[in-house]
């Protein structure tokens, strides 16, 4: 049996997030998911967020990409990769997700209509819409 490495969060968006092109063409939407973990210290508990970085790739990251907004949750699921560099002579080491699916769970700050965004047609009391048939 191999190795795994396997990450499940149910967070929110720390900010929208970001579509780019590898020089292959290929899409990665990058975006941080907050979660949060309930510790007791002394006699009091409180409240401690992790910030995770995630990468979706290909047809999946660009088709989400325009709903993945700050505040939005999200359950991610995929595999855990260390990320390591050198910086001003200290190594450095962040926990990375590569995202093989990522479902909206839930609403947002800009989970409302904004001016300017497309709203669904209004409702005849019949419960159809005059722009839909009602089958």
């Amino acid at each position: 049996m191999a190795d795994l490495s396997v990450a499940v969060l149910v967070g929110r968006l720390v900010r929208d997030a970001e579509l780019k092109y590898v020089s292959s063409g290929q899409a990665i939407c990058h975006f941080s998911v907050a979660t949060s973990s309930r510790k007791k210290k002394g006699d009091q508990w409180i409240d401690e967020a992790s910030f995770w970085d995630v990468d979706l790739w290909g047809k999946q990251g660009e088709s989400l990409n325009q709903y993945l907004v700050k505040g939005k949750q999200v359950a991610v699921e995929g595999t855990m990769s260390q990320d390591h560099w050198e910086q001003d002579g200290q190594k450095r080491m962040k926990v990375k997700i590569n995202a093989n699916s990522v479902q909206l769970i839930g609403g947002g700050e800009r989970a409302q209509a904004s001016p300017g965004q497309q709203s669904a047609p209004p409702v005849a009391e019949d419960g159809f819409s005059d722009d839909y048939p009602p089958f």
